[in-house]
């Protein structure tokens, strides 16, 4: 597995990488990472190979890794049956290249819409179509590309992207459940018995976090969990809000648990495992009718959308479900149900037991012809 991120970074593609891995561990297979970044050389007992790297402004805490002959001396030594790519960029086209030159099938993560964070930063802004490009070119080369989204892969599709299929992401169903509900929290957060309007993430512009401003005149208390680089500025233009900084594990379950609503307010998200994760929990969710989304929130049924270019959408998708507390509670539980069977195992045991086994057995039936 080349990662173009892994532990400790906390973020989608790391934490993607850390369930497959996981499972691989568990169903048998060997496997060895490399990562961009700084960090521990193991994980679980897998050998972690770490690239050197460098921080993009705005974002020090996500290390990008660069080309290193270290890949391909590793991956040469380590003779795997397949390559898999988690978001290449960097290091995973590095690895892709490696991979072509040793003659190993490959498969490539399709995670972050790059080019449209891109856009949301005036220093990169200019350098999205070239950013586009890039990623074309990678998912081009490699054997299958796997998007999380419907969406996802209608963009890589008409964009030019070959042998592109659907691949979503689990939910760890342990973790996040409504059991972990805590009315001592919730008074603690909102005394007068408002309800309560949660956002979970990192706070950057291209989250679009500052929307939650049209909630200002609704009867609701507003949390917001995550940190980030706009931070002060959010804090300072949503005043009645609560930041809460980042959260992990149980305590994010339990905020979780304890949110009446759910918004999530970013328009480039590839999948949007916080909604996964709040549906999980028993919370009713509103998401951007754009992206990942488009998947996980059936309007009316489990959830809301919204529409990210239209002014005052999102006060009145959060306002129907604050009016109707019924209406909230089916939707909450019709997005409860409908993640049962969205594990983070099942969803591994399909990359492996489908996309991993037709790949490998596409490459074998190459050789045999060669």
């Amino acid at each position: 597995m080349v990662a173009e991120s892994f532990l400790p970074q906390i973020n989608g593609v790391a934490n993607t990488a850390r369930h497959v891995a996981d499972r691989l561990l568990a169903r048998g297979h060997e496997l060895l990472i490399i990562a961009a970044g700084p960090g521990p050389d193991t994980y679980g007992g897998i050998p972690v190979l770490r690239a050197r790297s460098f921080g993009v402004p705005g974002y020090k805490e996500f290390p990008v890794g660069l080309p290193d002959p270290s890949i391909e001396r590793a991956m040469a030594e380590f003779k795997p049956d397949l390559v898999h790519l988690a978001s290449p960029f960097i290091i995973g086209a590095y690895g892709l290249r490696s991979a072509r030159k040793l003659g190993l099938p490959t498969v490539a993560i399709f995670q972050t819409d790059i080019a449209g964070f891109a856009r949301q930063y005036p220093w990169f802004a200019a350098a999205d179509r070239g950013i586009w490009r890039w990623v074309r070119r990678v998912h081009s080369r490699a054997d299958r590309t796997l998007a999380p989204s419907s969406a996802s892969v209608q963009q890589l599709v008409q964009g030019g992207v070959p042998n592109v299929h659907l691949w979503g992401r689990g939910v760890n169903l342990d973790l996040f459940d409504p059991k972990h509900r805590d009315e001592n929290w919730r008074r603690e957060i909102s005394p007068d018995g408002r309800p309560i309007v949660g956002y979970v993430g990192r706070l950057a512009a291209e989250k679009k976090v500052r929307r939650l401003a049209e909630l200002s005149d609704l009867n609701c208390k507003v949390v917001i969990v995550g940190d980030g680089p706009d931070r002060a500025s959010l804090e300072n233009s949503l005043p009645n809000a609560t930041f809460l900084g980042m959260r992990r594990g149980a305590d994010l379950a339990s905020i979780f648990a304890g949110l009446d609503v759910f918004v999530h307010t970013g328009e480039h998200e590839t999948f949007c495992q916080t909604i996964q994760e709040a549906q999980a929990s028993g919370v009713a969710t509103v998401g951007p009718a754009a992206g990942g989304p488009l998947d996980l929130i059936q309007p009316g049924t489990n959830g809301l959308l919204f529409e990210p270019g239209r002014p005052g959408s999102l006060h009145h998708a959060v306002k129907a479900l604050l009016d109707h507390p019924m209406a909230r509670a089916r939707m909450a539980a019709a997005g409860l149900e409908r993640v049962q069977t969205r594990t983070w195992p099942a969803v591994v045991d399909d990359l492996v037991d489908r996309h991993y086994a037709d790949v490998l057995r596409d490459a074998a039936a190459v050789r045999r012809v060669a």
